[in-house]
This record gives structure tokens, sequence and C-alpha cells, in this order.
């Protein structure tokens, strides 16, 4: 078991200030892996100490400087992204095949992506005679889930050291241990003292002391709508900038041109992947009415052949929820979906035959309308609903009729159809025919799925202060 009770303050390792141990629990055997503490309002204040006096050089640095701070620690990351993979699949049970694949990779790809943008980038722009600058916003705090946790870690923190920022990260205290990996490497890349920081702990606590510190100019959040709206009121008095990647209930579109099967099994398999743990996960498949019941046919054969095992196994598919309040939020919303109404056709509740320990839960399809709770609430877990509808426009409707906005899915077998339903969903993010991901693409919601932008050239401006200096040049015969 490794005694991770140590924050990240000033280049250092240090102790909290008070003691407040917690168990890192492995949810596929639930045995304790690690120790960390939470820390305390007086932990963030030293933290942001450090961030604010360093923030005074390292915004100055050039953009030269901060590319080869940011090389560096694509360098060491490369060295260690196999550490990194085992680590998230250990503490948030993500199979290593998704970890080696994908989770730790994302990571890489947001410092790649990055350094891109860096290099091109324009700082400076005169306008007329007025020069339009944009300058490092100061001292940011970073607050991240554990369902995606080197996505969303290195998606805030490579586009704020691109921006000159400094920062204090807090990470989930579910899943911990990769953020104190990626302190380690930032650490062994030689990233300044005090430019990143890292203190353990809750949301309401740490989380609530970074978003109301007065020296903390921007909060970056990533989590809950609930918990978002709670940063947000803790940071409403100092009127620092806050950007929020939310919750989402993504809706897949089917289109009548497609090869129902193929489109079932594939918008099925991105709702399970990860455990169904992913805010844009297409957790609402829209099929035409006339082609429902062999879209649920489809829909229940991917869910009982699904491959369910050990994260370290190479033969598993998808592992088990994050933590024990995950696995019991997704029970309690099965066993509501079935008491409302919803039609049963794969999986359901109860861990899977053969399990009697672990978080895991059963894939599980629906049938369901779009005013059910199954349909509306973000479940978080491997659970997808059916919804059959009447025409296009009907499918659109549904598709938008969610307080959420994050993504969106549509599946055609012409690809003019496709782009012109994709421009009429109100999200943030469209995939055609399960596009990948474009980490150059900016990502974020509408609505209740957040504010701001991610990844790229949109995600490094929001960690910019625009200045216009009036006068700043001569204009011509004056």
């Amino acid at each position: 078991m490794k005694d991770c009770r140590q924050f990240y303050i000033d280049g250092k390792w240090v102790a909290p200030e008070r003691t407040h141990d917690v168990d890192v629990i492995n949810p596929a055997n639930e045995e304790t892996i690690a120790t960390i503490s939470l820390g305390s309002a007086g932990d963030v204040d030293k933290a942001v100490a450090a961030a604010k006096r360093s923030w005074g050089t390292f915004s100055e640095t050039t953009a030269g400087e901060r590319l080869a701070l940011l090389r560096r620690i694509i360098e060491v990351y490369k060295a260690r992204q196999d550490e990194m993979a085992e680590t998230i699949s250990r503490e948030m049970g993500c199979p290593i095949s998704l970890s080696r694949a994908a989770q730790a990779p994302a990571g890489l790809a947001h410092l790649l992506e990055i350094v891109k943008v860096l290099e091109n980038y324009k700082f400076e722009k005169l306008q007329g005679s007025t020069l339009m600058r944009q300058e490092s916003i100061g001292v940011c705090g970073l607050i991240t889930p554990w369902n995606w946790p080197m996505n969303q870690i290195a998606a805030k923190v490579a586009p704020a050291l691109a921006a000159g920022c400094t920062m204090v990260l807090k990470p989930s205290e579910i899943a911990p241990l990769s953020a104190i990996l990626f302190a380690e490497i930032l650490h062994e890349a030689g990233t300044p003292a005090g430019v990143f920081n890292l203190v353990n702990g809750d949301g309401p606590t740490v989380g609530g002391a970074i978003a109301s510190h007065p020296d903390v100019a921007m909060v970056s959040f990533t989590g809950s709508t609930r918990a978002g709206i709670a940063v947000a009121c803790a940071a409403a008095p100092t009127v620092k900038r806050v950007t929020q990647e939310l919750g989402g209930k993504s809706a897949h579109i089917i289109l009548e041109d497609v090869d129902l099967d193929v489109a079932v099994k594939q918008g099925a398999q991105g709702c399970f992947r990860n455990s169904g743990q992913s805010c844009n996960a297409p957790t609402r498949m829209l099929v035409p009415r006339s082609m429902l019941s062999r879209a649920c046919a489809a829909a229940k054969q991917t869910g009982d052949t699904t491959r369910i095992g050990d994260p370290f196994s190479e033969n598993s598919e998808i592992g088990p929820l994050a933590s024990r309040a995950q696995f019991e939020k997704v029970e309690r919303m099965i066993a509501a979906a079935i008491q409302e109404g919803a039609q049963l056709i794969s999986g359901g509740p109860g861990r899977p035959d053969g399990f009697d320990k672990g978080y895991f839960a059963r894939p599980t399809v629906f049938a369901a309308t779009n005013d059910m709770a199954v349909a509306r609430e973000e479940i978080f877990g491997p659970v997808l609903c059916l919804i059959p509808y009447q025409d296009e426009d009907d499918a659109v409707r549904i598709a938008n009729d969610t307080p959420y906005g994050l993504s969106g899915f549509v599946s055609s077998g012409d690809i003019e159809n496709a782009r012109r339903v994709a421009k009429r969903l109100r999200t943030g993010n469209v995939h055609i025919n399960h596009a990948r991901v474009d980490f150059a693409g900016g990502f974020g919601g509408y609505k209740q799925s957040g504010n701001g932008r991610e990844w790229g050239e949109a995600g490094l401006q929001e960690f910019l202060e625009l200045k216009a200096i009036f006068g700043y040049a001569i204009a011509a015969g004056k």
C-alpha cells in the first residue's frame, strides 16, 4: 500500500496542515491500494501563495521558453506512460487495454497538441493603431474528476502552462494517484517551483477554498452539473472567470438509411465504454419507430456479449465502476427505471454472474420514453436507453429536449443527411458516424453541460486575458 499523504507545493512534497487520511480503493476488489490526506483551506492558501509568487516570473517567460518546458514534460510523460496506464486502471478500474489505448495517451495528446498551437500562436496583433495583446490570466484553480483523469488534468494543465499561468490542482480523491504521478512528471521535467501545485481534498473543502480564493483569477472545473453550480457560486463574490465542463445525456440519432445492426452495436459499445463513465457517452439511442424492435434485439446482443472482468485481464471490455457510491447510484437508477415502467432489454440490477465483490455493474439496455428519469438524468454507468422517433424533425426535437448539451452522435449512410442533422443539435460536439475526437477541436457544452471550451487553441484562449493598448502605433502621416 502506498503512502501518498503529502501535497506538492512550491516544488516540494510537503505534509498537510492537519491529518485527515482516507483510503484509495481498488474498485475491482475493494482493497486499499493507497492512503491520501484530505487538505484544508490552509493548504490551499499555501499552494495559492506559491503560485502567486511564481506567476510574476513565469508569466513573463517567452513562448519559446514555455515550449521547451512542455517538450521536456512530453519526454518524461512518454517514459512513464505505461506506469500511468497501470495507475489509472488500479485506481478507477478501467480495463488496462483502454488505459493503454486511450486513458494515458489522452494526456500525452493534449501536451502534443498544445505544443503545435503554441508554436504558431500570436499573443499580440496590431489592429489599426491599437495593440490587441493576450496575457496570462494569473493563478488558476483546476478541479478535475476521476473518470478520465489524465485527459481532464492535461487538458487544463497544458494550456495553462502554454499561457504562462501558474496553478493549483485538486484532483478527485477517488482517483488521485495518477495526478500524483503527473506531479512527479512535471517535477522531473524541471517545472519551476510554484508553477504547478497539487492539493488533494474533497470538493466542499478544498474545491470550495480554491473557487472562493481571492488570489485565484480563474477556475477550470470538470465534474457534475450539481458540483459545477457550487463552484460557480463560490467563485461569484470574487468575480473570477469560471469555465466548466459538466454533465451530459448525449443523444445518438440513427437515421433510416444506415446499417442498423452496425450502428446499434457501435452506439451501445460507445455507451458502455469506460463502464459508461464518460460525460459525452451516447446514452440515449434514437431510432425510427419502425426499426425499434430490430434495434432492441441488436442492443441486447451487444449488452449480453460485452465482456466484464478484472481491469488487468486483456479480455475485459469493461471493468468496475469507480467507487461504491457510484455503484450504488447506478443500481438505484436501474431499479427506478424498472419501477417507472421502462422496458428492460438486457442486464438489470445486481452484479454480473460470477462477481461477489468489486463495483461491477451489468451493461443494461432499456426501451424508454424521453420523459422518463432514466432518459433525462445522467447515470454515469453502462446504461443505454432506446427511444423511438417518428421522423427527422421528431428525432432532433427529442435529442434537444434535455437540460444538457455536451455531445451528440449521428449515424447515417448519407453524409449530407448526417451533416444536416448534426448542425441542428444543440450540443458543443457532434460525432458523425462515430468519428473519433479531434484534440485540436474545442470540447465543451451548451446549456447545463457548462461554458467555455477545452482542447487546442480554444482551450488556450480560456487562460488568456485580452488587453487593448490604444495609440500603440502611430497612424501613417501623423
